[in-house]
């Protein structure tokens, strides 16, 4: 379930390192990360998705994989925030300072690390 949507900027891993929007959705899990123009996921779309559309442009960053959401600065209109994989691959993103996505995933990424924690400790 979502429990936050928007758009966010992520930096290009290319030469240029253009700034590109994402149609983002935060979820208990981790995030999920989908061009502009592509459809929803499948589990918020009545008829299944056709063969046609690849998933693979969705990307999911899963909180099990990811280390630490650093916040870089806050420049004009923009706060700059890196999120920090388990295996070292750093991914940049902006957005407008209001929207506040930086502590959004911040603190369910720590809710979900928590939730792992008390399960290793009952198990």
């Amino acid at each position: 379930k979502a429990v936050k949507e928007g758009m966010l900027e992520k930096r290009s891993d290319g030469l240029l390192q253009l700034w590109k929007k994402k149609r983002c959705i935060l979820t208990e899990e981790g995030l999920l990360l989908i061009p502009p123009k592509h459809p929803p996921p499948p589990q918020q779309q009545q008829q299944p998705a056709s063969p046609a559309e690849p998933a693979a442009k969705i990307k999911e960053l899963h909180f099990s994989n990811m280390k630490t959401v650093d916040c870089v600065e806050r420049k004009g209109k923009y706060v700059y925030f890196t999120v920090v994989m388990a295996e070292g691959k750093e991914i940049d993103f902006r957005c407008a300072q209001e929207q506040g996505w930086n502590a959004a995933i911040t603190l369910q990424m720590v809710q979900y690390k928590n939730r792992q924690a008390i399960l290793a400790v009952r198990s």
